[in-house]
């Protein structure tokens, strides 16, 4: 007795449920949200929290008969109800269906779908937006790799990542379809083979085989395109990467810092970068201090970035101590309010900077930053840009200190 309860829905009414869980708190409504070849998901609605979730259904035909097996699989999936990180899709319940022979999860539903599906409709993005979905794929993955033993994807492609594009946040799924896959087909290679790392095929790996993933999942960001398209068999792929050859999308990139950030997720394992690494390296650093900084009335100020991220970046390497609610090691999350006012907070006024001196600056330009401490011992921060022929900028931030 699994305890699911599968209902008869009115005729045209999609508002019904047609399946709900052992415990009567989501309900399955007979409407796919995407289908695969092991797995179909459906649109589901949790009854206590009042929110629309995904109830995600995996046919188990190879499954192992015995007892301790189903439980063993059943346990292993549980487990990743205990990990919590804000890139990592959330994981709400799961259970095993033995009379239908499937296993059921329910995770949170994402509005845009798939990055893949995203990608595919947005075509017109700016590399900054690229950087910016890496670097969330990359603190996911940092998560994963830190437990003890490190959990290992296995399968990450733009397929398993999930994106509400309203938010631009972006988060790894799918970790639950590769655990039971591997024991579900125990005697296959678990994985997509256009993402797989040479080391995988040789089943001897460690989670590195996720970064070399990642590494073929920006490549179809930029491209458009799967990794090894020009291969029509897996027997095709396979022997490409078994002997190190690179797909020939990578040579359809015409950005060598977008090329050269990939290659190093595709190097051999012994010289492949950890999630930490690549997280730190300059290729994704560069813009967590490249703000939008359009004036008010929604101007460009292109010219001036060069002028203004490496003050921003001085200022950030002075305020070691700053809270991490603004900081996380790679830049600032929030970011600096414009406002066209000169209205500015009472506080003790700690510094002030102008670039009247500096000989590399355009004449036609006033860079002024000024910092206060604030009653509260937070710091108040101003940058100003004057174009001495048109308007001026002004940008304020406020950090919260931990003593």
């Amino acid at each position: 007795m699994n305890g699911v309860t599968h209902l008869e829905p009115e005729p045209d009414d999609p508002s019904e449920f047609v399946e709900v869980d052992p415990t009567g708190r989501y309900g399955r409504y007979n409407e796919i949200l995407g289908k695969g070849a092991s797995k179909t998901v459906y649109r589901a609605f949790d009854e206590y929290q009042g929110i629309e979730v995904a109830w995600n259904q995996v046919k188990l035909y190879d499954f192992l008969q015995s007892p301790e097996d189903l439980e063993r699989l059943y346990c292993e999936i549980h487990l990743l109800k205990t990990l919590k990180h804000k890139n990592i899709m959330k994981f709400y319940t799961s259970w095993v269906d033995t009379a239908n022979r499937n296993i059921n999860f329910v995770t949170e539903l994402f509005t845009s779908g798939t990055l893949r599906q995203y990608r595919l409709k947005h075509k017109r993005v700016h590399i900054r937006a690229v950087k910016h979905w890496c670097r969330q794929i990359l603190r996911g993955l940092l998560y994963l790799h830190s437990h003890d033993p490190p959990v290992i994807h296995r399968d990450l492609k733009c397929d398993n990542i999930f994106i509400n594009g309203n938010q631009g946040e972006v988060k790894i799924g799918d970790l639950g379809l590769a655990a039971i896959l591997r024991k579900s087909h125990a005697a296959h290679c678990v994985g997509t083979p256009e993402f797989m790392a040479p080391e995988v095929y040789e089943e001897a790996y460690n989670e590195l085989v996720d970064i070399y993933s990642f590494g073929m999942c920006i490549l179809e960001m930029v491209t458009f395109e799967y990794p090894y398209s020009e291969c029509t068999h897996p027997a095709q792929i396979y022997k490409k990467v078994i002997s190190g050859k690179k797909p020939d999308a990578l040579y359809k990139v015409k950005d060598p810092e977008v090329r050269e950030f990939v290659e190093k997720c595709l190097a051999t394992v012994s010289l492949r970068l950890s999630a930490r690494e690549l997280l730190d390296d300059p290729f994704l650093r560069v813009d967590d201090y490249d703000y939008d900084l359009r004036p008010v009335d929604g101007g460009e100020l292109d010219d001036l970035g060069p002028l203004i991220r490496q003050p921003l970046f001085d200022l950030h390497r002075s305020y070691s101590n700053i809270s991490n609610e603004y900081s996380n090691g790679f830049g600032y999350e929030g970011d600096w309010s414009s406002h066209p006012a000169e209205i500015e907070p009472n506080g003790i006024e700690l510094f002030e900077y102008h670039d009247d001196d500096d000989e590399e600056t355009s004449e036609d330009v006033d860079i002024s930053i000024k910092g206060k401490r604030k009653d509260d011992g937070g710091i108040f921060l101003r940058l100003r840009i004057a174009d001495k022929e048109g308007p001026a900028y002004t940008f304020d931030r406020y950090l919260h200190i931990s003593l």
